[in-house]
């Protein structure tokens, strides 16, 4: 019955159902079907599922970036980062990737951040010569550093269902989005100069202007220095921090920058429902799932299957990065990590492979799905945003994929990248 509720999921996502709705009228389909299993463990299931303390960090969270991104953060970060690379060849294309990584600390969200510098920094770019839907794919790929660096949203669930510490989880994120950041800049110097893009100012900014920038962006970087010294000196939890985040944006957007209304409070939680929703109804329908794999024993099963592959941890590694980036491309991050992670975590647990390692490694490899075709979300929002088409974004894309891919790869083989900051301020 399992088999015959797999092949039912895997057509109804690939006839574009959404994957909330897809996975759970596939796993209805095998309790309905199976005698030996009560029926209302699936509605059980689909409640608790969300019933969790540290869930209510999500909520929390794309409230606090949704209320910083209209406070004006997003421009105040541009201009900073600007002060720092603009100098460089193809200045704002650097300005993107940098803004994506400072985005990072405050959305969490690959989609917020694509959406956001879309929205701001793209059409500026256009009008300084920059081709369009090449700065659509940097934006793109660019928007798969936020999940890594805290507080990322997919960090928050790997954490939940993995059991792992979800505060070293946080910390872990930085070195590898750090290095993201970087290979996409090496990869930008590279095109941009193929491409004839000029800096976006003479001259790197003297000490003054950047002095200024720093100050105007000030209270907008300090929110993810506040969220993992909090978590790391015991102050708060995840969960606590996620809440504190929501009133220092308050207080910032309302007191400080003074640039938020009451008027505008009704956009931004319109819009954390909406993607709280979504969310949160993919981990409930998600749950039934890895409720049904587990009265299976699906994931002793796969644990054993790959294992009887090869016991080498590298060769297992390797094979599980390809599975996951092939799937990454079909299915999205949020859904693909709910349902992959009580399948290999067994495995990984079985071969003293590092959680925390692995689970950072593991949210950027699905994250990266989220800018590939066919049904990349990050390349429909861009695309849309910008008015492209996803042909032409294709085109742009690869040597942005392909840098990703390399940092993924390291992180997968050098875990100590990874573990160096929590192992350093966690023990």
């Amino acid at each position: 019955m399992v088999g015959l509720s797999l092949g039912v999921l895997a057509v109804i996502v690939a006839l574009g159902m959404p994957v909330a709705i897809a996975i759970a009228g596939a796993t209805l389909l095998y309790y309905l079907t199976n005698d030996s299993v009560p029926t209302q463990l699936v509605f059980q299931a689909f409640v608790t599922g969300i019933e969790s303390f540290p869930l209510l960090a999500i909520p929390f969270f794309i409230l606090a970036g949704e209320l910083m991104n209209a406070g004006g953060m997003t421009a105040r970060l541009i201009r900073f980062a600007e002060a720092f690379v603009g100098h460089l060849t193809g200045g704002l294309a650097h300005v993107n990737v940098l803004t994506n990584t400072l985005m990072g600390g405050l959305s969490g969200s690959s989609n917020a951040d694509a959406a956001a510098i879309s929205k701001t920094l793209v059409p500026e770019m256009v009008k300084r010569g920059y081709d369009r839907a090449w700065s659509s794919a940097l934006t793109a790929a660019g928007s798969i550093i936020g999940p890594i660096i805290p507080p990322g949203i997919g960090l928050i669930l790997f954490g939940f269902l993995a059991d792992v510490s979800i505060g070293k989880l946080f910390i872990g994120g930085i070195l590898p989005g750090i290095l993201l950041c970087l290979a996409l800049m090496i990869t930008v110097h590279i095109t941009a100069r193929k491409r004839g893009y000029k800096p976006s100012r003479e001259k790197i900014a003297s000490p003054k202007e950047m002095w200024d920038s720093f100050a105007k962006a000030f209270w907008a970087l300090l929110l993810p220095v506040l969220i993992v010294g909090g978590i790391r000196f015991g102050v708060f939890t995840h969960t606590e921090a996620a809440a504190m985040a929501v009133v220092y944006a308050l207080i910032v957007g309302f007191f400080i920058y003074r640039t938020m209304k009451l008027k505008d409070l009704a956009h931004v939680l319109a819009s954390t429902v909406r993607i709280t929703g979504v969310i949160m109804l993919i981990v409930a329908a998600a749950s039934t799932f890895g409720r049904m794999l587990s009265w299976e024993r699906i994931p002793h099963k796969a644990a054993e299957m790959m294992i009887s592959f090869s016991s080498n941890p590298y060769v297992i590694l390797f094979i599980i990065t390809v599975s996951l980036l092939i799937l990454g491309c079909f299915v999205e991050g949020t859904a693909n990590l709910i349902i992959m992670t009580p399948l290999l975590m067994p495995i990984i647990n079985q071969l003293g492979i590092d959680p925390v390692a692995f689970g950072v490694a593991m949210v950027l490899n699905l994250t990266i799905g989220g800018i590939t075709p066919p049904l990349g979300t990050m390349m429909y929002t861009v695309s849309t945003l910008n008015g492209i088409t996803t042909t032409a974004y294709t085109k742009q894309i690869w040597p942005f994929v392909i840098a990703v891919i390399v940092v993924l790869f390291i992180l997968v083989y050098i875990p100590s990248i990874t573990t160096f900051l929590p192992n350093l301020l966690m023990e």
